[in-house]
């Protein structure tokens, strides 16, 4: 079978088919249960030229209300469930996604953060696909002249270079991660499975054809997500918002930027010092570990992966909330 076999079996919500079909015909595995394609464009993510970004038909974009720090990356979140098929919440936490479910995070910086305008550099498209045994991870490395993305299954660094919002320029040996990096976060219990998309991380406003909604509304407006009243759902408050009590903002910066790895089920699981927002206050035990949690992330050995320079607004919001509690 050829690739251009492969590319015409793939229709809307069928990219699970397409992955078992090729898989025996000599892709490049990424040591997971199903192999990928070698180019990110032969999944026909983005229509027109790649380097703008336009979402292809099926591929919807979403917004997180509280994101985690990756060296000051910008990111566009997309979404593609197969025909039919709908996100189910289940609580505050991550929905149940069907199988064929694809989510794709692309990381790039704009080339000057006082005008968006002239450009941007895109460095990683990450793919997550759920399969019927699990989800699947791979890491889409883009070129120079930002036409094309290629599979990389090893973690390499580039040079960024871009100009901040106070004009200061900037330069950064932005990190792309191994296959085995992203596992690692993206694991719980010893299953992968997606960090951000949770319903209560969802559930924000947004502007879709030039009005303000929320967002998990607007899901289900366009048949993403079973019926649910979103005001009954927790809302995760964006922690970069000063308007927001700062007890909330500090809880959500921890929850999103560390309780992936801290929890129950994680890979800091031994450390029990866990950060998910759902815990009650004297679960969390943060008060009992201040000065050490502060450390770490002052000395950028936690979040252990996924940076290579500490989140300065981050860290100064950590210190005033952590030298708030009792």
């Amino acid at each position: 079978m050829t690739y251009s076999t492969c590319i015409n079996r793939l229709t809307i919500g069928l990219l699970t088919s397409l992955l078992m079909a090729c898989q025996s015909d000599g892709l490049i595995a990424v040591g997971n249960s199903q192999s990928f394609l070698p180019h990110l464009s032969q999944y026909g993510i983005f229509q027109g030229t790649p380097a703008h970004l336009v979402p292809a038909n099926g591929y919807q974009l979403y917004e997180l209300a509280s994101t985690l720090f990756s060296d000051y990356a910008e990111k566009q979140r997309l979404i593609k469930l197969p025909t039919g098929t709908r996100l189910t919440a289940q609580g505050e936490g991550l929905p149940v996604f069907p199988t064929g479910t694809i989510l794709v995070k692309t990381f790039f910086y704009y080339k000057d953060n006082r005008d968006t305008s002239r450009g941007k550099t895109i460095l990683e498209t990450r793919l997550l696909v759920k399969a019927e045994a699990g989800w699947n991870v791979a890491t889409y490395l883009w070129d120079e002249a930002q036409q094309e993305a290629s599979l990389v299954t090893s973690g390499l660094s580039k040079t960024v270079n871009w100009i901040a919002a106070d004009g200061q320029p900037q330069v950064i040996a932005y990190h792309v991660p191994s296959n085995r990096e992203c596992t690692t976060c993206h694991q719980s219990g010893g299953i992968t499975q997606p960090i951000g998309p949770k319903v209560r991380n969802l559930n924000r406003p947004v502007v879709r054809a030039g009005q303000p909604l929320n967002q998990l509304d607007y899901l289900q407006q366009v048949g993403l997500m079973s019926p649910l009243v979103a005001a009954s759902v927790l809302a995760l408050p964006a922690y970069a918002d000063n308007r927001v009590p700062l007890s909330e903002r500090g809880r959500a910066y921890l929850d999103v930027n560390c309780a992936h790895c801290h929890n129950t089920r994680g890979a800091a699981a031994d450390t029990k010092l866990y950060f998910g927002y759902e815990l009650p206050y004297d679960q969390t035990t943060i008060a009992k570990h201040k000065e050490d949690v502060v450390h770490k992330v002052e000395k950028g050995s936690m979040p252990r992966l996924g940076t290579t320079v500490v989140d300065e607004p981050g860290l100064a919001l950590l210190k005033v909330y952590i030298n708030s509690l009792p």
